[in-house]
Order: C-alpha cells, then sequence, then structure tokens
C-alpha cells in the first residue's frame, strides 16, 4: 500500500508501448465497459422496481444519475487516493465497493437504500476504477497511446450491447433482486482488471546519485497547478460545455421514434444500431490519431469530431420517419465513437503524464456538474415544448459551441513550443551532451589526462603547434 514511489510514474521510466501494457489496456477495456455501460444497463430492472417500491419513473431514473454523478463527481477524491496509495491498491478497494454495493442493493427494502447502495457506495467503486485505469493506460503507452485510448474506449459500446440484453435475462430468470446478486459478482471482475496494473519500475541509479534521489520533494495529493496551463483551462471549459448536450441525443431517441409512432422494440434498435457504428468508430479514429502528421494536431481532430457530432445533432432534429432517424444513429455513432476515442488522449497530450492523475479527475468534477444539468433541462424543455427539435437543436449548439472554443482557443491562445531537432545528426549530438553531463567526477579525471598526453605527444611542425578543434581554446 505504501509504494508511492513506485508508482509514481518517474521521468526516467520508458513507456513499453506493448508487452505487459497489453494485459493493462485488456483491463481498461474491461473498467471502461463496466463505468460507462452499467449506469444504463440498470435500467432495464427500473419497471421491476417501480412495481415493488410503489415509485414513479423518474424516481428510480435517480439510481443511473447517481451513479454518473459519482463516476464524475468523485475526480479529485480519486486523484488523491492515487497520488497517495497508488493506482493497484485504489482499483482492487474499488472492485470490492463496486461489488458490495450491487450485492446489498439485492436486499434492499426501499428505493432510499437503493440510491445508497446501487448508487453512491458501486458508483464509487466504479470511479476508484476508471479514473486509475487511464492513467495506467497513460504510463504504460506513448507512440501508441491514441491506439490504445481508442481500444480501450470501445469497452463502452461493447458492454452496453452485451449487459442491456443480460440483464433482461436476469431479470426474467431471477428478478431484480437475483439479477443485482449477479451483478455484483460479476464486478468483482474489477479487482481482477486492478491486479493487472503491475506499476513501472523506475531505471536502477548509482550510489551516486541516490542521495539527491531521496531528498526529491514529496508528490502533491492533487496538483492544482494544471490551472497555470492555459491549454488545460480551454480544455476544462470546452469539455463542459460539451457534456452539456453530448449525452442528450442517446436519452432522448429511443423516446422519439415513440412519438412517432413506431414499436417499442423498433425504437429500442436505434440505440443498437449507435451501439454497433460506435464499437468501430473508436478503434479506427485512435489510429488515425496516431498517425505521424495527425497526431501534433489531435487537439483540432478533437474539435472537428465535435463539430461533426453538433451537426449530426442539428440534422437529427429533423427526422420526420424512421429512416431518418437510423441515418442520424449511423452517424451520431461515428462521431460519438470519435469523441469517446479522443477525450482523453488529448488531455493526456496537454498536461504530459506526471500532472494527468491531478488533471482528469478535476476535469471529470467540471463535467460532473454538466451532466447534472444537461439531460434534466433537455427534459424540461421537452415538457415546455412537446417538440423533440428543440431538444437536438440546443444539444447540437451547445456541442458545436464547445469545438469552437476549443479550436479557436488553442489556435490564437496557445503559443507553439519550439520544434525539437528531429534529425538524425541532431539527436546524436543531444544524446551526446546528455552523456557528457552525466559523467562522474572520476570520468572528468580520466578525461583530463587523456588530453594532456595528447598535447605532449602532438608533434610541433613548422615550430608551431598544430592546432585542431579538439585542443584549441
Amino acid at each position: 500500500m505504501g509504494a508511492v514511489v513506485v508508482d509514481d510514474g518517474p521521468s526516467g521510466v520508458k513507456a513499453p508501448d506493448g508487452g505487459w501494457g497489453w494485459a493493462v489496456l485488456f483491463g481498461c477495456f474491461i473498467i471502461t465497459g463496466f463505468s460507462y455501460a452499467f449506469p444504463k444497463a440498470v435500467s432495464v430492472f427500473f419497471k421491476e422496481l417501480i412495481r415493488e417500491f410503489g415509485v414513479g419513473y423518474s424516481d428510480t431514473a435517480w439510481i443511473s444519475s447517481i451513479l454518473l454523478a459519482m463516476l464524475y463527481g468523485t475526480g479529485p477524491l480519486c486523484s488523491v487516493c492515487v497520488n497517495r496509495f497508488g493506482c493497484r491498491p485504489v482499483m482492487l478497494v474499488g472492485g470490492l465497493f463496486a461489488s458490495m454495493g450491487m450485492v446489498i442493493a439485492s436486499f434492499c427494502t426501499s428505493i432510499v437504500q437503493i440510491y445508497l447502495t446501487a448508487g453512491v457506495i458501486t458508483g464509487l467503486g466504479l470511479a476508484l476504477n476508471f479514473q486509475p485505469s487511464l492513467i495506467m493506460l497513460n504510463r504504460y503507452f506513448d507512440k501508441r497511446r491514441p491506439l490504445a485510448n481508442g481500444l480501450s474506449a470501445a469497452g463502452s459500446p461493447v458492454f452496453l450491447c452485451a449487459l442491456s440484453p443480460l440483464g433482461q435475462i436476469l431479470q426474467h430468470e431471477y428478478g431484480w433482486r437475483g439479477g443485482f446478486l449477479i451483478l455484483g459478482g460479476m464486478l468483482l471482475n474489477c479487482c481482477v482488471c486492478g491486479a493487472l496494473m503491475r506499476p513501472l519500475e523506475p531505471p536502477k541509479k548509482s550510489e551516486a546519485t541516490k542521495e539527491p534521489a531521496e531528498k526529491k520533494a514529496k508528490k502533491k495529493l492533487l496538483d492544482f497547478s494544471v490551472f497555470k496551463d492555459g491549454g488545460f483551462v480551454i480544455y476544462t471549459l470546452a469539455a463542459s460545455i460539451m457534456v452539456l448536450g453530448l449525452f442528450v441525443p442517446p436519452v432522448f431517441v429511443v423516446s422519439y421514434a415513440k412519438d412517432l409512432g413506431y414499436q417499442d422494440t423498433k425504437a429500442a434498435f436505434l440505440l443498437t444500431i449507435l451501439g454497433f457504428i460506435d464499437i468501430f468508430a473508436r478503434p479506427i479514429c485512435g489510429m488515425v490519431a496516431g498517425l505521424k502528421w495527425v497526431r501534433p494536431r489531435c487537439v483540432y481532430l478533437f474539435s472537428f469530431a465535435m463539430i461533426f457530432n453538433g451537426f449530426t445533432d442539428l440534422m437529427g432534429s429533423m427526422s420526420v420517419d424512421y429512416g431518418g432517424l437510423v441515418v442520424f444513429c449511423i452517424f451520431f455513432g461515428i462521431s460519438y465513437g470519435m469523441v469517446g476515442a479522443l477525450q482523453f488522449e488529448v488531455l493526456m497530450a496537454i498536461v504530459g503524464t506526471q500532472k494527468f492523475s491531478s488533471a482528469i479527475g478535476l476535469v471529470l468534477l467540471a463535467e460532473a456538474m454538466a451532466v447534472l444539468i444537461g439531460p434534466p433541462s433537455a427534459g424540461k424543455l421537452l415538457d415546455l415544448t412537446r417538440r423533440y427539435m428543440f431538444v437536438f437543436i440546443i444539444a447540437g449548439i451547445e456541442v458545436t459551441t464547445s469545438a469552437l472554443v476549443l479550436a479557436l482557443g488553442n489556435f490564437f491562445c496557445i503559443k507553439k513550443k519550439p520544434e525539437e531537432p528531429h534529425t538524425k545528426e541532431a539527436a546524436a549530438e543531444r544524446e551526446e551532451l546528455n552523456k557528457s553531463e552525466d559523467k562522474t567526477p572520476e570520468d572528468a579525471k580520466v578525461d583530463s589526462i587523456e588530453v594532456e598526453q595528447f598535447l605532449k605527444d602532438e608533434p610541433e611542425k613548422n615550430g608551431e603547434v598544430v592546432t585542431n578543434p579538439e585542443t584549441c581554446v
């Protein structure tokens, strides 16, 4: 538990970009799937809960809202825990919390008890898994990080497509209590994923460099210095505006189809189409983001993905039949997958490995407020207008605005860093310079003796010492 230094992501450790990193990626895929799909998957039990406790649909919908609020709102707490104890211990404890919440919920006798167990405890457990898994993925991948982010983000649509039908089967066979108990057992797999998050070992240091390393200042539990970075501030503002409208269309598209007069099964099939497209969009976008020309401009690719998503919402508001909604779900699945694959990749590129654990916690906290405001405010607008068109238009405007904030903010407010030498000769010179600076005093003595001997042995020609670049001052 106390091995903070080992899991601190020291600068001397090079990202493996493979090897055990693929096991870390697999664990991150599962954690991302559970974290994003679980709040939606439990909605299949809502009708049983309404019948059992005599409550309304809005009362049961609070379960999903609390899960999402815990996932986003506990970001700073997760950052503090990771910086204090390390990723692996936090994820193991989080897996136990996630499982324990659902198991206890299966014995609840009121809806308030389910809020506290399936909502608060399970939500906290998922949060303690989600954030550390992204931090470890950032440490294990560098050159292949965009692809790794895309593949791990694909866990969300894959698990959504799997958990929703599974929940219906469990409800039919065992009731909501048996279903909650089995899902609680499945969440213990988060502990297995946590065990995969093996900390990277720093390189072995010589005796001469051990003392300075021991005097190194302790890492801050929550580093607020990220707010001094203009790129981080712009990203946080844009992300907060984006999530106001990003999650609205998937929530209302099924109701939109029902309002047009289509059957429940046909309406629900729209989410299946969206999820299927999303599965392939995320890894493909990760591959594109990893291209040599694209990666330095990843922020603008992310801005394009958000504009694409916002424009899709605006076009979807004009749908008047089932075919139009199918086309909307296809394009929304592509753009939604692009946003999902790039959002954390861009944050990693902005703040770097050292500050990512604090940065992601603060970003998720800012997004939590927007997540709680977005869908309910859209529902209020729907109650007032009785037209889905306005809901989709507002969502599209919000997402498009966030894209413009990110793109224009980076273009006009962020100064370009001086380019590093990319030629082989320049890189070799820099490597030689680093080696010379790292030499110990004993090496310096040997070098001075060799220079003196060289000067003595140098022959004189025409009464003058022959000078050369190595000996002249």
